[in-house]
């Protein structure tokens, strides 16, 4: 197990917002979070990278518990967080943002080639390198915030809201290269509020609400899940 969460409450100052959730994620998986706006999905998020305060419970990560560690701790031992709203640089350049992921790397060679990894992935940085990050589409800031938190070479990849304001077919296309980051060996938390195309691409998922996980099973299997559909898919038969 790579990731496993016990009893976790978390929050903001005195507002509890994780209510004693509990979770696992094997290595190689993609695992979705599902829910309404509110349910504590992003606040989980925070807490495994150690934004926000946990209160109780325990995160342990290979094997490792790092509930007490801090945000820098817990991306030198291999967690990296593409936040809500992708929240990159946008007076640097795309190089100089991918730059700044790579900040623990101190073996030159390594970083040029994890630079070329990226690249290949997401051809469109290339081409921008030089822009400024700020003058790049939604959907081409998205795959540089993801390009960002790779270049930390993550064992574990946690991902907040990425197809937020792109339109269907940049959707699409963010999904279709999470999957190709899935395949070349890296671990998937994904939280997503579009559950349809989220459980597409999951292995298994969660669903939560108010603070709480309510359902866990496979993807395929919640998406076919009445209640699943009905609150959360709007009605939808999913094949």
């Amino acid at each position: 197990m790579i990731l496993s969460i016990e009893d976790l409450h978390a929050g903001y100052g005195a507002v509890t917002v994780l209510k004693g959730i509990s979770l696992e994620i094997k290595a190689g998986e993609i695992v979705a979070i599902i829910g309404a706006n509110g349910a504590g999905k992003t606040t989980t998020l925070m807490a495994i990278s150690a934004v926000v305060a946990k209160q109780s419970g325990r995160v342990h990560f290979c094997g490792e518990d790092i509930t007490a560690l801090l945000s820098h701790e817990v991306v030198e031992k291999g967690i990296s967080h593409v936040p809500e709203g992708r929240r990159i640089f946008s007076r640097l350049s795309v190089a100089e943002n991918l730059d700044m992921g790579a900040y623990l790397q101190t073996d030159v060679k390594k970083k040029a080639q994890d630079l070329e990894t990226i690249f290949r992935l997401f051809p469109v940085l290339k081409k921008r390198a030089k822009q400024g990050g700020g003058t790049l589409s939604g959907g081409e800031q998205q795959m540089l915030a993801i390009g960002r938190a790779l270049m930390a070479r993550p064992k574990l990849l946690l991902l907040d809201e990425p197809s937020l304001g792109l339109a269907p077919l940049m959707v699409d296309k963010i999904f279709e290269m999470i999957r190709e980051i899935s395949r070349q060996g890296t671990t998937i938390l994904l939280v997503e509020q579009n559950a349809h195309a989220a459980l597409k691409l999951a292995d298994r998922a969660y669903v939560m609400a108010t603070g709480e996980i309510v359902l866990s099973d496979r993807a395929d299997v919640l998406l076919r899940h009445k209640e699943v559909q009905q609150i959360y898919l709007g009605g939808r038969i999913s094949v």
